[in-house]
């Protein structure tokens, strides 16, 4: 039997009638009826077809079917980036008077969702520590419609239970269990193999892999999906075809870059740990890691992105990082090249001090997306701008 890395290779749009080896790219809005009759027919549903970009490409196709072999799902829909598809995970679901139920650390958009938009709709949340296992259920409700974490989390890379979550979806099946698996990657951790409804993605990071194009997908059940293709529909968050024909190809070297990154990250996790300008170095693959068995357990690997304290606060983490020479600042991530960002003030600025302080951000945290340079290029880039920045 084929394992992922072949069958992704191999998934690609039907060949067209020139015999093409790589798949073009269908740069069309819409698609021509061979008659009168069907197009009546694939408008109702009775035979299938493409009928306009806004609904289906073939390139798009390729994409989320490269996505749903990897995670694992029964069906997938593709999004114009990943805040889109985060968005849809909810709104193609969520109806006023909902209640979600949401691990804390979360990105800062996302956040920006659950506090400022969706109370315009009615809709309430309750946060909760995504280790906290006694916490998920004595925060759902009557009315709770979904579940919702990330894990790896964002920055603090804190990890929840895949298990444990899978066994309350158990106990509650009418609740949607989301997940943002995005930092791990389907090719790290799998959460729909667990029991979990949808997993979510931003494209823009690992799945391309060279910053390039914006790009979203959830993948999951097939029941879900199909709810919501009704609301892409007619809402409009399609992916382009030049994008999605560039994630695609991606994906066929995901698993290379991703075993590199994550060598990469570990190498430079435990050369940070203990250094004496360094407070604190997370990482979920470190033994200090405080879910390391966790982690051993429900990842192939820790993933590319290691957090770290630099010691003297604010204006220490940017001398730090005005002094890095190689190392891009961005607040990207998943990128070939190894990227620096302060949480603090950019991707999670939005957040009051004392949100942060409770994720673990503080002012000297710095979240370092590690590339697939040569890792002592890398971390001779992060030592001598330790030194520098004294």
């Amino acid at each position: 039997m084929e394992k992922d890395q072949s069958k992704i290779i191999r998934e690609q749009a039907p060949r067209s009638a020139t015999r093409e080896h790589s798949v073009p790219l269908y740069l069309t809005s819409s698609f021509i009826f061979d008659s009168a009759e069907q197009g009546r027919a694939i408008f109702a549903e009775e035979e299938e077809g493409m009928v306009y970009s806004r609904y289906a490409n073939p390139n798009t196709t390729e994409f989320i079917n490269k996505v749903c072999i990897l995670e694992e799902a029964e069906a997938g829909l593709a999004f114009a980036s990943g805040m889109a598809a985060v968005f849809a995970s909810f709104a193609g679901f969520i109806r006023q008077g909902d209640h979600i139920v949401s691990s804390r650390a979360i990105f800062g958009s996302t956040h920006q969702l659950f506090t400022q938009l969706f109370p315009r709709w009615g809709v309430t949340h309750t946060y909760v520590d995504a280790v906290d296992n006694e916490a998920w259920e004595k925060a759902i409700q009557p009315n709770t419609k979904i579940v919702f974490l990330e894990s790896p989390s964002n920055p603090g890379l804190e990890l929840a239970d895949l298990e444990f979550l899978a066994g309350l979806k158990a106990k509650y099946p009418d609740i949607i269990f989301a997940i943002d698996n995005c930092f791990a990657t389907p090719y790290l951790q799998k959460p729909l193999t667990y029991g979990f409804d949808l997993s979510i993605h931003s494209a823009t990071k690992y799945m391309d892999g060279q910053g390039r194009v914006l790009g979203g997908v959830i993948v999951g059940k097939q029941h879900l999906i199909d709810q919501l293709l009704f609301f892409i529909r007619h809402t409009g968050p399609a992916m382009s075809p030049f994008n999605a024909w560039v994630l695609s190809k991606s994906l066929d070297t995901l698993s290379l870059r991703m075993d590199r990154h994550c060598s990469n990250a570990l190498a430079l996790a435990e050369a940070l740990e203990g250094h004496p300008e360094i407070a604190d170095v997370k990482y979920p693959f470190l033994p200090s890691h405080p879910q390391y068995a966790l982690a051993k357990k429900q990842m192939r690997a820790g993933g590319g992105i290691v957090t770290f304290e630099v010691k003297g606060g604010k204006e220490r983490a940017y001398r730090f990082l005005d002094a890095l020479r190689m190392i891009l600042y961005t607040s990207n991530l998943g990128d070939a090249r190894t990227i620096a960002t302060h949480p603090a003030s950019t991707t999670h600025s939005k957040l009051s001090e004392e949100e942060r302080l409770h994720l673990g951000i503080r002012p000297g945290s710095v979240r370092l997306s590690v590339g697939i340079e040569d890792k002592e290029d890398i971390i001779g880039d992060i030592l001598q701008a330790l030194e520098e920045s004294k």
